[in-house]
């Protein structure tokens, strides 16, 4: 990822099966992180749990081990109302000193983090961002519209990321970029650089994967898609299996036809 344009890391996100870690590993995973990477990249713990405890536990590992920032979604399983949800960020933003990214992904966890919760945690300075993962462009508009550069807005919708880029959105946090990095990249980095047709003709090459992504068995996807590019991640852990041959023939296809296209010629 670092060697093909990738200039931050999200170790312990849902991608990387977090919730099937146990405690030693997530820890070990950290530090390992931290210690390959170097500096050459910025560090976003994914620090998420069921509990507030353990999610400020974790946090507060991360910032000792020397983490730029923290990523926290909405506890997954007991749905906590928007009250709820705010106490819950407030105590772990209240919990360290770096910056923190908010998470919105309601069809996963059940919850979505609301203008309730945003307008309560806007006094909380070291709450950044978020992470907009709702599939919802309106969210993007009403959230400029309410808190200007409050909040620092990042793409977490795959399929959607050119239009988050032309709302001004400069970050993307895209669990394939692990498989995809150069591709990933090129989008981002012409987007950034203003020039939105290059953009467009590389998200064009790109959007295939994403749609194949969104369309189920995501994290087996990107796990593939890693071991067809000789790194050995292995099978998702359980619950989950691995893809069914269908799944994996049409994976493979796509995957190959967006690693085989490249962009330097736009």
């Amino acid at each position: 990822m670092l060697a093909n344009g990738v200039v931050g890391l999200v170790p312990g996100g849902t991608t990387g099966e977090i919730y099937a870690l146990s405690d030693e590993e997530r820890l070990g995973l950290f530090k390992f992180i931290k210690d390959y990477a170097k500096g050459r990249a910025t560090l976003i713990a994914g620090t998420n749990s069921g509990a507030t405890r353990d999610v400020i536990r974790f946090s507060q590992l991360a910032e000792k081990l020397g983490y730029d920032a923290l990523m926290v979604a909405v506890p997954p399983y007991s749905r906590p109302n928007q009250r709820e949800l705010l106490a819950h960020y407030r105590d772990v933003a209240k919990s360290v000193s770096i910056p923190i990214v908010l998470y919105n992904f309601p069809w996963r966890a059940g919850t979505e983090v609301g203008y309730e919760v945003l307008d309560g945690l806007t006094e909380q300075k070291n709450v950044i961002g978020i992470k907009e993962a709702s599939g919802e462009m309106g969210r993007v508009y009403e959230m400029r519209l309410r808190y200007g550069e409050r909040y620092q807005m990042i793409c977490g919708s795959d399929d959607e990321a050119l239009d988050y880029f032309l709302w001004g959105t400069q970050c993307w946090i895209g669990g394939a970029a692990s498989c995809a990095p150069r591709q990933h990249a090129e989008v981002l980095n012409a987007a950034l650089a203003g020039d939105f047709v290059k953009a467009r003709a590389c998200m064009d090459k790109l959007l295939p994967l994403m749609r194949n992504l969104e369309s189920g068995g995501y994290t087996q996807k990107v796990k593939h898609g890693c071991e067809l590019l000789g790194i050995p991640v292995g099978n998702p852990r359980r619950p989950l299996l691995p893809l069914t041959e269908e799944d994996r023939n049409e994976f493979e296809r796509i995957f190959k036809a967006i690693s085989d296209n490249r962009t330097s010629s736009i």
